[in-house]
């Protein structure tokens, strides 16, 4: 896999599936987004170094866009397509899609953790994820 950056898009499998994304039908996308990140949040026996990590990223990030606090991904190498609404069952389809993908053994964080620019990497991930999750603040009294 070519890699240039530490952004969702930034390698080449992440690249190739914005353009999946573009050329495909409008309304299989959600299917599309929803299928990678079901097989990396729930791998197979035979994958269990979650050979599709890179697109489920992509696709968290593409989720994530539609939250508060989320960055709009209008350009290439993302999608240039816009997306549909996404259903809100995605939301924790990509946070255990992120959180696998930071979890032993994948070869994905391994190859980062390798590189001086893993911590970047893995900031991206976390940065995703409290998009989708953020932290609930606490109240001692009920408002």
């Amino acid at each position: 896999m070519g890699t240039w950056d530490v952004s969702p898009f930034g390698n080449d499998d992440a690249a190739d599936f914005a353009i999946e994304l573009d050329d495909a039908p409008a309304h299989t996308r959600i299917e599309m987004i929803g299928a990678v990140l079901e097989r990396v949040a729930n791998p197979a026996d035979d994958d269990p170094r979650l050979s599709d990590a890179p697109r489920a990223i992509a696709a968290a990030s593409l989720v994530a866009a539609q939250y508060p606090d989320g960055a709009p991904i209008t350009s290439a190498p993302g999608p240039t397509t816009p997306m549909p609404e996404f259903p809100t069952y995605l939301r924790n389809l990509a946070i255990d899609a992120l959180d696998r993908v930071v979890t032993a053994p994948t070869w994905l964080a391994e190859d980062w953790d390798a590189t001086p620019d893993g911590p970047a990497w893995r900031q991206t991930i976390s940065e995703l994820r409290k998009i989708l999750d953020p932290p609930q603040r606490e109240s001692l009294f009920d408002l």
